[in-house]
């Protein structure tokens, strides 16, 4: 594989799967969802703060993007071409990569009150979101 896969890429569906992913992120991450529960098990205080410009969008969003060109790159490198493959594509990139990551720093950072619920709520995130990236990529390719 090189980078030449580049060119192969659907860009269009890349930039709509990015933004459904940041989207995803959004809801998951909302108070009424999964936020407070989050925001507890960081030990965060649960009102929001005051400050925090334009990188609390920005960083999010970066990654979602980095993530999605990761698994388009797979996606096009495994030959991936329908909505099936391409959630099964996600699911192997939640469960394979993003799951075990978000475990290990998460149960082992003794400085988080509740590690097991940020790591529920972080990985559960990732992995729905690839999949959902791997869908949107699958069906577009």
């Amino acid at each position: 594989m090189s980078l030449s896969v580049l060119g192969d890429l659907n860009w269009l569906a890349v930039l709509v799967a990015t933004l459904a992913y940041y989207g995803l992120g959004a809801i998951w991450y909302a108070e009424s969802v999964f936020g407070r529960a989050w925001r507890r098990s960081l030990g965060w205080d649960l009102t929001p703060p005051e400050n925090t410009g334009h990188r609390v969008y920005t960083i999010p969003l970066a990654t979602c993007f980095g993530a999605t060109l990761a698994t388009a790159v797979l996606g096009v490198a495994t030959g991936t071409d329908n909505v099936l493959e391409g959630l099964l594509l996600g699911l192997v990139v939640g469960v394979g990569i993003a799951f075990p990551v978000m475990f290990v720093s998460g149960v082992f950072d003794t400085t988080k009150p509740a590690p097991k619920t940020f790591v529920a709520v972080g990985a559960g995130f990732h992995v729905i979101g690839l999949s959902l990236v791997g869908a949107i990529l699958g069906q577009w390719r």
